[in-house]
């Protein structure tokens, strides 16, 4: 079984992917956070530190692209090729406002000529260039049903994996994974598959395997791996329980490399608090100390917190 750890903006930069990887390992791929290419570059300084090789050694990491244009896509892989990556990723699955106003991510795959003018492009470079790029993508922007009409669209293209979550983008992140329209690229995806959506625990896979079949063999988790850090490991059978003192780790070390690079306070304690949205569901039963974590001024009153929270599931 092959586990891909899904890219979470703002969450999932170096400095957590070297920590977990530290930590707990088992992940065969890391996607790091879209870059999101413009005329002026196609890199900022804080997604080309992000994503330096010096700055990921040891894991593996395809960079994902964030774009409408073609040239910007092509521009910003080559950036990516003389760094030394040899596949990168591209985004047709954001369901931002934001980012589908602008036509990209999720807002790309209703505009079907231009969607293949793009992949004709990129593709012609992809096979000069000696670069793999593959696709995370949604079903549809309007409807699921736009799926039929896209996955004829790939199929005309040397996808290295194309990355299915199983949702239109009308249907953000709620209501049930539409599991039949994965059974359908089951049937006739020429391309590699790799499922994305709503594995947040052994018994989530264990459905969806059930429905989907052995082929469910390739996953790329996001939130739950974010939620329960023990997931992958649980998937491969490495455990079955969630592992406390790993995870006291992964927070403790994450804290305090934050505190190196962040200041004032309140800035790491953002970041500990977006981690936390996460994490609670570990911790049923201390609903009343998470939300001191929440309120907490200071990084030593966070600290004690979270160190009595942490301690007592340890104990």
């Amino acid at each position: 079984m092959k586990i891909y750890f899904a890219p979470l903006e703002g969450v999932t930069t170096h400095i957590f992917r070297n920590i977990y990887n530290d930590i707990y390992g088992g992940i065969d791929k890391y996607f790091a956070p879209f870059v999101s290419p413009s005329d002026k570059r196609p890199l900022t300084p804080r997604e080309r530190k992000d994503i330096a090789p010096e700055n990921n050694s040891g894991i593996n990491m395809v960079p994902q692209i964030l774009t409408c244009r073609s040239d910007c896509f092509i521009k910003t892989a080559k950036d990516l090729h003389d760094m030394g990556y040899g596949e990168v990723n591209l985004n047709l699955g954001c369901p931002s406002g934001t980012v589908c106003s602008k036509g990209k991510g999720a807002g790309f795959l209703p505009e079907t000529a231009e969607l293949k003018s793009f992949l004709d492009d990129i593709y012609s470079y992809a096979e000069a260039g000696n670069m793999k790029i593959s696709i995370k993508t949604r079903l549809g922007y309007y409807s699921a049903d736009e799926f039929y009409d896209l996955m004829d669209i790939f199929n005309q293209y040397p996808v290295s994996e194309l990355i299915v979550h199983p949702r239109a983008r009308s249907d953000f992140y709620k209501g049930d994974i539409r599991t039949q329209y994965y059974s359908y690229a089951l049937e006739h995806s020429g391309n590699p598959l790799v499922y994305n959506g709503n594995i947040n625990s052994i018994e989530d896979y264990g459905k969806f395997k059930e429905i989907l079949g052995d082929e469910l063999s390739t996953v790329m988790l996001g939130r739950g791996l974010i939620a329960d850090p023990s997931l992958a490991d649980k998937l491969k059978g490495v455990t079955v329980d969630t592992d406390y003192g790993k995870f006291k780790r992964l927070h403790d070390t994450l804290f305090h490399e934050y505190q190196k690079i962040m200041s004032p306070d309140i800035n790491v304690l953002f970041k500990m608090r977006e981690l936390w949205i996460y994490w609670q569901v570990l911790f049923e039963g201390y609903e009343h100390d998470i939300k001191k974590i929440f309120k907490a001024k200071k990084c030593i009153e966070y600290e004690q917190i979270a160190e009595g929270i942490i301690q007592d599931r340890l104990n």
